[in-house]
């Protein structure tokens, strides 16, 4: 799976959003001011090309789809930032939000409730 620009990521969101459209309802999306009709195109046909989006034609129009999930590109890409960042190590991905000085104590007891209650799904279903 090719990496994608921040342009391409930024169409694949509104795509994600969607969950199919057409161009015009692509361009729609973007704030104002909204870039040029043919450059979204051609941003399109990129994403076509690197298989992460598809399209039915009808006529002379293609209702555009992803091919890819939000939620895998996601977890795709957050390895790659683990890998080239942390290691390859996901505690020390983690250790670096609980060293964030913008976490409040909050956002800290948060974030350990969802690991307890995800250590607690893992036990049960070792059981």
């Amino acid at each position: 799976m090719n990496e994608l620009t921040k342009a391409e990521e930024q169409v694949m969101q509104y795509i994600w959003n969607l969950e199919k459209g057409f161009l015009k309802d692509i361009v729609e999306q973007f704030p104002e001011p909204k870039p040029a009709y043919t450059t979204i195109s051609t941003v399109v046909r990129v994403l076509v090309k690197k298989k992460y989006l598809t399209f039915n034609t009808y006529g002379k129009i293609r209702e555009y789809y992803p091919t890819v999930s939000k939620d895998t590109y996601f977890k795709r890409h957050m390895k790659e930032v683990i890998g080239n960042f942390f290691s390859g190590s996901p505690s020390k991905f983690a250790l670096f939000f609980a060293n964030n000085e913008d976490l409040n104590l909050t956002e800290l007891e948060k974030m350990k409730l969802m690991l307890e209650d995800r250590i607690r799904k893992l036990k049960e279903k070792n059981d």
